[in-house]
C-alpha cells in the first residue's frame, strides 16, 4: 500500500482529511458559499478549524443557512438564543461578526455589487498557484489577503484579519496552496 501524502495539515482525522480531500482549494463562485466560509473562517479565530468544521451543519441551522438577508434582519432577541445554542461557538463577538457581516454583504448587494466578484477582484478573477514543497513554505498572509481584508474591513466586515482572510482564500481556491506532493492538488487549479 502507498502512502498518500496530502497537505500535513488534515491529519487522519476522517472528517478532516475529507474536508481536505473534497472542498479545501477548490474554487468556489457562489456567492452566498463566498459569505458562508468568510463567517465561517472568522469563527475559528483562536480555535481550530476542526472544531468549526464539525459545527459547520450546526452554524448552518442556526444562521438560515447563512442567508445574509435573514441574518441581516436579526435582532437582540436573535442573539440571545444564539448565544445558548450549545451547537455553535457562543461568544457573543463571533456571534455578532456574522450578522455584521451579513449586514455588510447586503450593503454591496444593494450597490449592484456581486460579492463573488468582489472576492474574485482580489486576485484579478484568477486562482494563485502556488508550489509549496512543505507547509513550511505556505506563507499566512499575502499582499492579496492584506489588500482584501483592508477593503472587507472597510466595507464593514468583522473577524477578517489578513491570516483569516489568506485562510479563506486558500479554503475558496483563490489560492492553491496544495503541497505539490498532494493528489487534490491538480483537481483544485482552475483554468479558465
Amino acid at each position: 500500500m502507498t502512502d498518500i501524502k496530502r497537505c500535513d495539515w488534515c491529519g487522519v482525522d476522517p472528517q478532516y482529511v475529507h474536508y481536505h480531500d473534497t472542498q479545501w482549494g477548490r474554487p468556489e463562485h457562489d456567492s452566498i458559499k463566498l459569505f458562508e466560509k468568510l463567517c465561517l473562517d472568522g469563527q475559528q479565530a483562536g480555535l481550530s478549524w476542526l472544531i468549526i468544521l464539525r459545527k459547520t451543519e450546526n452554524y448552518r441551522a442556526a444562521f438560515d443557512n447563512f442567508d445574509p438577508q435573514k441574518i441581516a434582519q436579526y435582532d437582540d432577541a436573535k442573539v440571545a438564543l444564539l448565544l445558548q445554542d450549545a451547537g455553535i461557538v457562543r461568544n457573543k463577538l463571533k456571534v455578532n461578526s456574522i450578522i455584521k457581516n451579513a449586514r455588510a454583504y447586503m450593503k454591496l448587494k444593494e450597490q449592484g455589487i456581486d460579492f463573488a466578484d468582489y472576492i474574485w477582484s482580489f486576485v484579478n478573477y484568477q486562482q494563485i498557484v502556488n508550489s509549496p514543497k512543505t507547509m513550511a513554505d505556505i506563507p499566512a498572509t499575502s499582499p492579496e489577503s492584506d489588500a482584501m481584508s483592508k477593503a472587507l474591513k472597510k466595507a464593514g466586515f468583522n473577524f477578517v484579519g489578513s491570516t483569516i482572510v489568506y485562510a479563506f482564500m486558500q479554503a475558496c481556491g483563490l489560492v492553491n496552496d496544495h503541497i505539490m506532493a498532494c493528489p487534490s492538488r491538480n483537481g483544485c487549479i482552475e483554468s479558465r
